[in-house]
Order: structure tokens, then C-alpha cells, then sequence
């Protein structure tokens, strides 16, 4: 507990946050010129499974940040840190306990369309190897990619859509044996206001697996909560759920929004 309270001050005092929690599709709008968005998230994973007879059961998560800048009223700038931590056991017996910090992200969202409730919107971006990939942390090198965002609001409802690519360059030769450098994502998202200042959230999505041995891509769903405390506050929680064999079992998330 001290250790994860300890991780939450660094993240605050580093100004950062992550954005669009629970989901994981992101939305086309931007904070506007001048205002800020930061969010700290958080992130409990479990994932069971039978290797050649043997019981492997892996657990992690994630404590992450991000903050976001409008520069002018349809583009921001993005920066985010997450703290990662993962254990592994087989047959009850510890063999990987690593944690620490993970590679640092910077995206710039411009939104470049906006007409009613429309709108597009893209997210280049990079992520630089500050995460010691030696504990599997991070790639190494520094990498980059590209996310298409469509937004579309009718009445209460919003509905996002992401399209996105990332090309991950790697240190370790033997990551870059194991690993697919290209990876694509494709993700759908909906919410609507339940009842004043409480949103309901639903997420589908998959994405190219990066590992090589394998040719089923993970897919998940995800369901969760936004409460708005105030007009500039919200809290946020969901669970997101493997729909196939190589994603996560099941993921408990849980976040906090400040606008100003």
C-alpha cells in the first residue's frame, strides 16, 4: 500500500494523467486552447492458463497519467507516465516479480473536422524507452504510431471509433524475435447519461496480436461507470473482459478526471 501511494504522489507531482477512462477508445474532442485534463488511472489484471500441464497464473497492473494541453482550441498535446507492475507463478511458485516505471508517451491530437455532432480527429504519437525493458518494461527503443478517431453524437448517445497503427521498435534481439513490429487496432465505444451526472460506457475492440507464434488477435469488451462529481471532476470504473484466449483474462480499472 506505501508503495502504491507513494507511486500516486510521483505521478501528481509529474503533472501528467491518462485519458478517455475506462475506455479505451478514444473520443475526436479537445480541452481547447489554454485548459488542461489530467487523470490518474489504474489497472488490475489476472490471467490463468495450462502450459504443457503446468498452471501458469499471471498478475499485474498499472497506475498511469497523463496530461493533456490544448495549444490552440482543436489540437492538444499529450504526455504520459505509467508505473507497471507484473507476477508470475507456476504451480504456486514465483518466477518473475518486476515493476517499475514504463516508456513515456507524447501524442498530439488535432481534431481537424467538426460539423453537429460529427467529428474526426488524429493522434500521432511516440513513446520514448524511459521503462528498463531488461524487466519487460518497455521496448527499449523508441517507438511511434498513428490512431484515425471518429466521433458521432446523436441525442444522449456518443459513439467513438478508432483505427489505429503503432510500429514498436526493440533493443533485445530476442524480443525482436519474439515480436511483431507492426501492430494494428480497431476499437468501437458508446456511452449515454443514465441519469443526471452519471454516464454508462461500453467498449469493444481488437488488435493485431504482436506476438509471432500466433495468429489469433486479442479482443475484449469492456462496461464501466463515469460519475461527475462536479462539472470538472469525474471518477470512473469498468472491468474489461478477454473475448478470446490471448487477451487478458479479466481487468479491473478505476480512475479520476480534473479539468481546469
Amino acid at each position: 500500500m506505501l508503495k502504491i501511494l507513494t507511486v500516486i504522489f510521483i505521478l501528481f507531482a509529474s503533472s501528467t494523467a491518462f485519458a478517455a477512462h475506462p475506455l479505451i477508445t478514444d473520443d475526436s474532442g479537445t480541452q481547447g486552447k489554454g485548459k488542461f485534463a489530467l487523470e490518474v488511472n489504474s489497472e488490475f489484471s489476472r490471467e490463468k492458463e495450462a502450459v504443457n500441464g503446468i498452471t501458469v497464473k499471471e498478475t499485474g497492473g498499472e497506475i498511469a497519467a497523463i496530461l493533456s494541453y490544448g495549444f490552440i482550441d482543436n489540437a492538444d498535446i499529450v504526455l504520459g507516465v505509467p508505473y507497471q507492475w507484473t507476477k508470475t507463478k507456476e504451480e504456486g511458485v514465483v518466477i518473475s516479480d518486476e515493476d517499475g516505471i514504463g516508456d513515456m508517451s507524447v501524442e498530439i491530437k488535432w481534431r481537424f473536422f467538426e460539423k453537429g455532432g460529427l467529428g474526426f480527429a488524429l493522434k500521432p504519437g511516440i513513446t520514448l524507452p524511459t521503462g528498463d525493458e531488461g524487466k519487460g518494461l518497455g521496448n527499449g527503443k523508441t517507438s511511434y504510431g498513428l490512431t484515425f478517431i471518429t466521433t458521432e453524437e446523436i441525442a444522449a448517445w456518443a459513439f467513438h471509433l478508432n483505427l489505429g497503427y503503432m510500429h514498436n521498435e526493440y533493443k533485445l534481439e530476442e524480443d525482436k524475435e519474439a515480436n511483431r513490429m507492426n501492430i494494428w487496432h480497431a476499437s468501437l465505444a458508446t456511452q449515454v447519461e443514465v441519469i443526471k451526472d452519471l454516464t454508462a460506457v461500453a467498449n469493444i475492440g481488437i488488435e493485431r496480436n504482436p506476438d509471432k507464434e500466433s495468429n489469433t488477435h486479442p479482443a475484449f469488451v469492456l462496461g464501466g461507470l463515469i460519475y461527475s462529481i462536479t462539472e470538472n471532476f469525474d471518477i470512473d470504473a469498468g472491468i474489461k473482459a478477454g473475448l478470446n484466449k490471448p487477451e487478458t483474462d479479466l481487468t479491473f480499472l478505476a480512475g479520476m478526471a480534473l479539468r481546469f
